[in-house]
């Protein structure tokens, strides 16, 4: 028997065949605890508009501030959440560790690394980090793990001294004079970045020649990209590393509940508006590519009923 075209492309895209259909009954009941990230960042703005697109259906949906990626992660393990968000780095950290409760419904967006210094820093390339002061993030963040990476693969001639410090903390630590560099992951722009720049000038160390060192290391969840010209002040664009964000499940989340939860996602993306970011705009073909984490079969399900 011939296949047919919609299997073909899933199958090509590493997703398991199921049977197809898309149901027109309301949804299922269900309450949903989404685990976001810091208050006022990417993945709690989104999850907020995210969250009151669920409810308007019928899915009582809460947001749960969090340190982003690693705890979202620990969350949706320890059945503390059903669904959050991560980057492919650490979802994907997690998955190859052996934590198998975990399940993706969708790869959202492209998060861009931002290495940040003073404007006028003598700090000129990511080399120049050694044996500075530098925060990589919050701890239990998913900028933490990648900022690790980063300056692993840099091989830098002295370990850079790191502190675990959130977004805000960051900021004004560089702005203190407290740390020489910050990392922070997320879209162009980052609104709080942004606000921050246009009263403290900063300027972005460009990562170009390390995602080559980072994807023999650890695979194809790290790509080339580059912050626009004009983004922060600057005149010229940057060279950085990129990571996906997915939204992830319980991999135990029932399967109408996932298949619902992945059409909300899709039915008010442009409502979403999420996030502000080169490539941020949701796309089903670009959505199915989650790599190491296995797409839930109830997402898999509507992936299926959507290809002509």
């Amino acid at each position: 028997m011939r296949p047919d075209r919609r299997a073909v492309l899933l199958l090509a895209a590493g997703v398991p065949a199921v049977a197809a259909g898309c149901s027109r009954e309301p949804e299922p009941r269900a309450r949903l605890r989404l685990a976001t990230g810091e208050a006022g960042g990417a993945y709690e703005v989104l999850g907020q508009r995210f969250a009151g697109e669920l409810r308007r259906r019928g899915l009582a949906a809460q947001v749960l501030r969090t340190a982003a990626s690693v705890e979202n992660l620990a969350m949706l393990a320890e059945g503390r959440a059903e669904l959050g968000f991560a980057l492919a780095d650490s979802a994907d950290r997690a998955v190859r560790a052996g934590h198998p409760k975990v399940a993706a419904l969708a790869r959202m967006y492209m998060n861009y690394v931002h290495l940040v210094v003073p404007a006028g820093s003598p700090v000129g390339a990511v080399a120049d980090l050694a044996g500075r002061r530098v925060s990589i993030g919050a701890a239990l963040s998913g900028t933490a793990v990648t900022a690790e990476r980063v300056l692993a693969a840099a091989r830098l001639t002295a370990p850079a001294r790191t502190v675990t410090l959130g977004l805000d903390a960051s900021m004004k630590a560089l702005r203190d004079g407290d740390v020489a560099a910050f990392f922070w992951s997320g879209g162009v722009p980052t609104p709080a970045l942004d606000a921050f720049a246009r009263t403290t000038p900063v300027r972005l160390l460009a990562l170009d020649g390390l995602v080559a060192p980072l994807r023999r290391a650890y695979g194809p969840v790290y790509e080339d990209a580059a912050v626009p010209a004009g983004e922060y002040g600057r005149g010229v664009p940057v060279a950085t590393v990129g990571t996906p964000s997915y939204l992830v499940c319980r991999a135990s989340l029932s399967g109408d509940v996932a298949f619902a939860v992945t059409r909300i996602l899709f039915a008010s993306r442009d409502r979403l508006e999420a996030p502000d970011a080169p490539g941020g705009r949701l796309d089903r073909r670009y959505a199915i590519g989650t790599g190491a984490v296995p797409l839930h079969p109830g997402a898999v399900r509507y992936y299926r009923s959507t290809y002509g």
